[in-house]
């Protein structure tokens, strides 16, 4: 039964907001151009005591029922990438934004990004097919637009293709909120990003900015509820965001590396970790995370709560004083508020707008990642509406029934393992959440769209799609992690580049995750392209050692490995030269000589080793080998080694492009 707190009857209906005021609501709220960095404490103080005001003027509205009840609305951001035509990051996003024209469109943090904000509707009715072809024609109109540009557009959680040049801080999009964001982050690292990740895979790298949480791209859903229920509501969100993940989970790869289902997660959440050592031991939540704890009463504890834990990273003009608006008889845009909390990034987020001069409450999902398909999206979609309906009505207040820790372990493990994962449910019932969607919470989702007046057709259209996907196991991460597994890692790459590719045919289609095949292990193994570039085949699995480390070290990898080239990194991982077997066997009169005595690698070692971009062409590798007369080539962005092309491997690839060029012949 619906809990007490609910005040009076729910109004699925009301009016469609206009785009010219919506537009500045579902954009997210960090999006103030005229933003800067605090440039004194006094500066930063007087915008945490206007943060304060604007807590108090909502706890005002609150209490004088100035905040819009009874309405269900639903919004959606959609965020995507530009590729190019080989499958690649594409960094036009600005361009196109101009291109475009279009008020729907804004840029994102990264050059290869875009996002776009469809118009909130009621809650109810023909919503999920309006959404699908709403968010079919942003996608179609940023693909038209795309192509003009030689790029496309392609929904995912993280770009199979990306690569670590992506990344780097050139690739941001020249924004002051973005600068003020990466100053403020960078500052909080030490100018130095370390990001690692433990997954089927593991990965660890450094970066020069926060740029690498371009690499996330999601669809956001928003929707208005009323002041007394909200905390409810915001806690069912909460614990149902865990099975949805689950079944949606579609960013299993960064950089090649298979690492969690939901990888954008980890990149999210560690990327903006600006916590102090201290704060660390303590377990002080990140800035990016699941939370701290269920709601007690209000929306508001979540305000009071960003506000006590985050710094804050920017400031605006001093906006006017909310209590003064709200005494001439206005609404407040609570600007101060809007932009801290726009700093704090949750999985599931409140917000706060103002539409026709009413102001009202949202809770926005943000853990979703973009695709597969538009029909896959608006099903995820579908079933998250369907069970915020359902199950307030039939689980009342999770607070009472779960531990919040459970609820945090729960999201973890489907960000991890997706449709594998187990999970503590209500009352701490166990359970895989494969069964749990099947048996539970699908068939409560089906009920919730018929409450709100969802036709028999629309509820089968999406929630089947839903279905089958739970049934077969193939998410968008499913998908591609199988796909990748029938190829040998040496291949990965041309194998990310076939994926890439696949998606953009199957998308265009419209064909959801689950019915698509695997990618067939001839189409990703070997296949080489005029214009593919060392990137697509060096080898990034990576034995080094350091100036320092004593010789005999690197020759019993060499003998182990079975390799003639070992790659020389210092203490911060910069290269700094090569150790070869040649050099090792030119220099055997200095080891006789050295007898016990254990010898350093720098002595060995080419301090000047073969370099090359990783965007340049085989053929252009092949000449710039030949003019080193070595046997390898390190692929380095700047110093930073990214990976190594040996001699026998542009002798494949070349044979390769002289058998396509004979059969194109």
């Amino acid at each position: 039964m619906r809990s007490a707190a609910h005040s009076g009857p729910l109004i699925t209906g009301g009016s469609a907001l206009p785009r010219t005021v919506w537009q500045s609501i579902l954009a997210e709220p960090m999006g103030e151009h005229r933003v800067h960095r605090p440039e004194t404490n006094d500066e930063a103080r007087a915008f945490t005591r206007a943060i304060l005001a604007d807590i108090e003027a909502l706890e005002a509205m609150i209490e004088r029922g100035l905040i819009e009840d009874g309405v269900r609305r639903i919004g959606i951001e959609q965020e995507m990438y530009l590729v190019d035509r080989r499958g690649n990051a594409s960094p036009v996003g600005e361009r196109l934004f101009d291109e475009l024209a279009d008020p729907r469109f804004q840029t994102e943090l990264a050059r290869f990004n875009l996002e776009a904000n469809l118009d909130p509707q009621p809650l109810g009715g023909r919503f999920l097919r309006d959404m699908e072809s709403r968010l079919a024609d942003v996608v179609a109109t940023a693909r038209r637009g795309a192509e003009r540009l030689e790029s496309d557009v392609l929904l995912v959680g993280v770009l199979p293709t990306l690569r670590h040049e992506d990344t780097d801080a050139s690739m941001m999009t020249p924004e002051i909120r973005y600068r003020c964001l990466n100053e403020a982050c960078m500052a909080a690292h030490g100018g130095t990003l370390k990001l690692s990740i433990d997954g089927i895979e593991r990965f660890a790298s450094t970066f020069d900015s926060v740029a690498i949480e371009g690499a996330n791209t999601s669809i956001q859903l928003h929707l208005q509820v009323g002041p007394a229920e909200a905390a409810r509501l915001y806690n069912l969100s909460q614990l149902i965001t865990a099975p949805l993940l689950a079944a949606a989970a579609n960013s299993p790869v960064l950089f090649g590396r298979r690492l969690w289902h939901e990888t954008r997660v980890a990149i999210f959440e560690r990327a903006f970790d600006d916590r102090s050592p201290a704060q660390l031991v303590r377990g002080v939540p990140t800035r990016v995370g699941f939370g701290s704890g269920w709601l007690r009463g209000s929306l508001l504890e979540l305000y009071r709560d960003n506000t006590a834990r985050y710094p804050v990273m920017m400031v605006r003009e001093m906006p006017e004083d909310p209590m003064q608006v709200l005494e001439r008889g206005e609404i407040p845009d609570l600007s101060a508020l809007m932009l801290h909390n726009g700093t704090v990034w949750r999985w599931n987020r409140a917000c706060y707008g103002v539409a026709g001069g009413q102001a009202h409450l949202r809770i926005e999902n943000r853990a979703l990642p973009s695709g597969p398909t538009v029909l896959d999206q608006v099903a995820n979609a579908a079933l998250f509406y369907g069970l915020m309906v359902a199950l307030d009505a039939e689980y009342g207040d999770v607070a009472e029934r779960l531990s919040f820790h459970d609820a945090r372990v729960n999201f973890l493990a489907a960000a991890q393992h997706a449709l594998r994962a187990r999970v503590t449910w209500l009352d701490g019932r166990r359970t895989g959440v494969r069964e749990l969607l099947l048996e539970e919470l699908i068939p409560a989702a089906r009920s919730g769209l018929e409450q709100v007046g969802v036709p028999d057709e629309d509820r089968d259209r999406y929630l089947d799609v839903i279905e089958e996907r739970v049934a077969s196991g193939r998410t968008g991460a499913r998908w591609l992690l199988d796909s990748l597994a029938r190829v040998p890692r040496r291949d990965r790459s041309g194998a990310c580049a076939a994926a890439v590719h696949f998606m953009r045919v199957k998308q265009r289609a419209g064909e959801p995750v689950h019915s698509w095949e695997l990618l067939a292990a001839p189409d990703t193994a070997d296949s080489v392209e005029l214009g593919q570039t060392l990137a697509d085949i060096m080898t990034k699995d990576l034995f080094t050692v350091r100036p320092s480390d004593v010789v005999d070290l690197a020759t019993k990898v060499m003998e182990w490995r079975h390799i003639r080239h070992i790659p020389v990194e210092d203490g911060s991982g910069r290269l700094v030269g090569l150790l070869s077997t040649r050099e090792l066997l030119r220099m055997q009169d200095a080891v006789r000589t050295a007898g016990d005595r254990p010898l350093a690698v720098k002595k060995f070692m080419d301090d000047a080793p073969p370099t090359a971009p990783p965007d340049i062409t085989i053929v252009e590798g092949m000449q710039r080998l030949l003019a080193y007369e070595t046997g390898c080539l390190l692929i380095v962005d700047h110093t930073r080694l990214l990976g190594i092309v040996t001699e026998r491997d542009l002798v494949s690839a070349a044979a390769d492009l002289l058998e396509q060029s004979s059969a194109e012949a």
